[in-house]
């Protein structure tokens, strides 16, 4: 009994322990609990929007609209379009839809064999294949044509139709004869000997100004039809020539229809023209009108009327 009081009093007493879990073999204190196939996985905050159903379909149709256009492109890439066109059209053409007949419609002034020459290239070809731009092209190269229209008319007709340019005047530069339209695009060379009956206008940029020299002729009505050229003097003034010999040096600008104005109302109560003259200077507006004298008049000169203010200067 003494042992054991001793035994009790120096060794405190233990704790039960817990039993320690084997080290092999042994389950985990937490498991895990598997996940069922029936629940949802759970997305993060910011891809939570790809589970809207309207965006999954809209994804899908954009996959499918990707798929058809690399499948064409595929197709577009390898040709398969011209290819398939260009079969049917020979196809066509052996059934007898190739060109026979080329018909032109508008033609007035130029050479019918030229724009037959341009055709002609499709000659035999099948219709459908025919390139209508590149006729066209070609056929706007000649100054006469301003604009052509070519179609096809089934079976066997290609019909071009033209429209061809005004001639407005002669231009001459350089001792060369031009053609010309309103719009001083140049039509076509002019033979010396077989030139038309169109006003003359000399000088550098004279063809681009045509317009603003029909305007002021068509100021003095009365002297028109004795204007025989006009000559574009410095790329800022007219000089005009009458049949009679005369030239009429005219100011810059806008002074320039009120000083022809005012010389067709002195030429028709004083005679001008075709009495000796040689040149009117009116280049200073509001000055009296300069005339220089022929020293080898064709016609004797006649004395002027008299004028209450002085309209000629004889000055050479």
């Amino acid at each position: 009994m003494a042992k054991a009081a001793r035994r009790t009093k120096s060794t405190p007493a233990r704790r039960s322990a817990r039993p320690r879990a084997r080290q092999s073999g042994a389950a985990p204190r937490h498991p895990k609990r598997p996940i069922k196939s029936n629940e949802n996985i759970t997305l993060p905050t910011w891809l939570g929007f790809l589970s809207h159903p309207l965006l999954k379909r809209l994804l899908r149709q954009f996959l499918i609209i990707l798929v058809i256009i690399g499948f064409f492109a595929g197709l577009w890439a390898a040709r398969w379009p011209q290819l398939l066109a260009t079969k049917t059209g020979e196809y066509l053409g052996r059934q007898g839809f190739s060109v026979r007949h080329v018909e032109i419609v508008g033609l007035h002034h130029m050479d019918r064999q030229a724009i037959y020459d341009i055709a002609s290239t499709q000659q035999n070809l099948a219709m459908p294949l025919v390139d209508l731009n590149s006729i066209r092209d070609r056929l706007l190269r000649f100054g006469w044509i301003e604009d052509a229209r070519v179609s096809r008319r089934w079976p066997d007709t290609l019909v071009v139709d033209i429209v061809e340019r005004n001639p407005a005047a002669v231009w001459q530069y350089h001792g060369h004869l031009k053609l010309v339209d309103n719009n001083g695009i140049i039509i076509s060379d002019v033979d010396p000997h077989a030139s038309p009956d169109l006003p003359l206008v000399i000088g550098a940029g004279a063809n681009l100004h045509l317009e603003d020299l029909g305007h002021l002729i068509e100021a003095a009505p009365s002297l028109k039809p004795m204007i025989d050229a006009a000559s574009w003097i410095g790329n800022r003034r007219w000089d005009l020539h009458f049949a009679s010999g005369e030239t009429l040096a005219l100011p810059e600008g806008n002074e320039a229809e009120a000083a022809l104005v005012r010389f067709s109302h002195v030429n028709h109560e004083h005679h001008l023209l075709e009495r000796g003259y040689v040149k009117f200077d009116m280049r200073v507006p509001g000055a009296p009108i300069t005339a220089r004298i022929s020293p080898d008049p064709v016609k004797k000169m006649t004395k002027p009327a008299k004028a209450a203010e002085p309209l000629i200067s004889d000055r050479i």
